[in-house]
């Protein structure tokens, strides 16, 4: 069994990059309006809080899981506006304090996970790293959000990694979500990572390619940008629906967003 200490290490690298662009914030800054339709600053950061405290549950505390669970299905749509909208409501130091204290139980309740053991969630069960590979893809997506509010460009790194292999890995899901037949061969892709090495999933010889930019790749299965701003190439039918519909988070079908200058 492969060592799971990377994808932990990595997931607190990128969380404690995000508490550097958020810790000196204004009340103002808070309050900025992000890409996410109703979503400020504060919305994004009490939302991977909220997140965090489920999967701490999730980890520690299974009856506790299962309750917050049976809450969600009273209100499947709106349940994640919900806990963002509460968490929102706080205090910038309050809500940075709860987040900051909930990512950091979770990270120690990560790894002291037995081996092998997997947890409930909204989806699929999943191990401790693999809890961690989602915790990570989602802190990167909603620091995005968060640096456009701002109006910052954050430098993309190789953690970028573990986002590329859950989009890798959620292909059949995102087919499946849009009730469309899941390919029945295997992807070649090939992306190019912020340090220049090459990142290739699937068999050389597959006639459906993927190509380009491993940063470009994250914001397309993200859904923080529209296929037609990206320097991607899908080659084959299949591969190119992909490019539509690709998407690494658990629920219906995203919305995605928009090309850049076209009008909503």
């Amino acid at each position: 069994m492969s060592d799971p200490t990377p994808v932990f290490d990595d997931l607190r690298a990128e969380s404690e990059e995000l508490d550097r662009l958020v810790a000196e914030l204004s009340p103002e800054q808070w309050a900025l309006p992000t890409p996410a339709p109703g979503w400020t600053v504060a919305h994004q950061i009490a939302h991977l809080a909220w997140t965090d405290r489920s999967a701490l549950l999730a980890v520690t505390d299974v009856d506790g899981f299962h309750t917050l669970v049976e809450k969600a299905l009273v209100s499947p749509g709106s349940f994640v506006d919900e806990g963002a909208e509460e968490g929102a409501g706080l205090p910038p130091a309050e809500l940075l304090a709860r987040w900051r204290e909930g990512r950091t139980a979770l990270d120690t309740a990560l790894r002291e996970a037995p081996h092998g053991v997997r947890f409930p969630w909204y989806g699929p069960p999943m191990s401790a790293a693999s809890m961690a590979t989602a915790r990570l893809m989602e802190t990167w997506a909603h620091g995005l959000d968060i640096a456009d509010a701002l109006g910052v460009v954050r430098t993309p790194t190789d953690r970028l990694r573990h986002v590329v292999w859950i989009g890798v890995r959620t292909r059949d899901f995102a087919f499946g979500v849009h009730g469309l037949p899941v390919p029945l061969d295997d992807f070649r892709i090939e992306l190019v990572a912020p340090s220049g090495e090459l990142w290739a999933y699937g068999p050389e010889d597959a006639p459906q390619r993927v190509t380009g930019p491993a940063l470009d790749f994250c914001l397309l299965v993200t859904q923080r940008a529209h296929r037609s701003d990206l320097a991607l190439r899908a080659e084959g039918p299949d591969a190119d629906r992909w490019f539509d519909i690709a998407q690494v988070f658990a629920g219906p079908p995203g919305e995605g967003r928009a090309p850049k200058g076209a009008s909503r």
